[in-house]
């Protein structure tokens, strides 16, 4: 698998293309915004893109999804039913923020825990993590985990955004601090880290016991 990082956009968003390696099969996640130069990327890469996964709603994370659909009309956007008013919301938060905003097209696939997302060869799992974003999910598989704004390096998402629900963020935190300590996570913004790190040096990670059950 090959993860290529792109820092977008006037607030600094981690967008990712994702290749599977034995297919050349790609997906974007959460391509925020500069969709040319993610487009260029996919192109340099060879590799045919498949869809577009969306860890969440926020204008930040969908900002470039007009610009790659008017280039590549037919590839579906998958989205969590429950972050789909934000998702229609997303002129109102861009005037909130003052930045330039093209409407995407509807989300037309639907993100759910419990049905796996695959890339060519390579499937990775969906974990619902509320708290940030109603629907805020982790997609997570072969060591990797793409966290959108749950978790940082350091740090978390903000829950004092509409919809946004700090009781639900604890419970989500304590799901993905449940992952293997060697899982790599891509966040939304900043610096790669691991599940191991940010148990021992995030102040809201440090401490969070073990989730039985969860998925690894």
């Amino acid at each position: 698998m090959i993860v290529r990082s792109f820092t977008v956009g006037p607030v600094y968003e981690n967008a990712y293309l994702v290749v599977d390696r034995a297919t050349l099969a790609a997906v974007f996640i959460d391509p925020g915004d500069e969709p040319d130069v993610l487009l260029a990327a996919l192109k340099e890469s060879g590799a045919g893109l498949q869809a577009i996964w969306l860890t969440h709603a926020h204008v930040d994370h969908i900002g470039g999804i007009a610009g790659i659909r008017k280039v590549h009309p037919a590839v579906p956007i998958y989205l969590h039913p429950d972050d789909r008013p934000l998702y229609a919301m997303g002129v109102q938060q861009a005037m909130m923020i003052g930045i330039p905003f093209k409407p995407p097209p509807p989300a037309d696939r639907v993100l759910r825990e419990e049905e796996p997302l695959t890339l060519g060869r390579l499937t990775f799992h969906v974990l619902h993590c509320p708290g940030h974003a109603p629907g805020l999910c982790a997609i997570i598989g072969h060591g990797v985990a793409f966290v959108g704004d749950l978790l940082f390096s350091g740090g978390i998402g903000r829950t004092d955004l509409p919809l946004s629900n700090p009781q639900q963020m604890e419970v989500s935190l304590l799901r993905i601090g449940s992952l293997p300590p060697e899982t790599i996570v891509y966040p939304g913004h900043g610096p790669a880290t691991t599940i191991g790190d940010e148990l021992e040096d995030n102040p809201f990670l440090i401490g969070v016991a073990k989730v039985p059950g969860a998925r690894r």
